[in-house]
């Protein structure tokens, strides 16, 4: 088994799955569950990057944050 069989396994899985993942993806568990990784993530870059982009990491995580969970 090559690479291109596994993501051949991969295309399939997520095409025979769209329905369930993107419920999965709005439900209330993921909203909480990205909020924590997305508040940790721009923390961090925060920390490590000049405080002059702050800014644009707020925009990034709230940009993702509106892709993931229900709010």
């Amino acid at each position: 088994m090559g690479i291109d069989d596994i993501v051949n396994q991969g295309k399939e899985f997520l095409d025979q799955n769209k329905d369930k993942i993107d419920d999965v993806l709005k439900s209330e568990q993921a909203e909480g569950i990205s909020d924590n990784v997305l508040d940790a993530a721009a923390d961090f870059v925060k920390k490590v990057a000049p405080d002059s982009i702050d800014q644009h990491v707020d925009g990034v995580r709230d940009s993702v944050d509106k892709a993931i969970g229900n709010e």
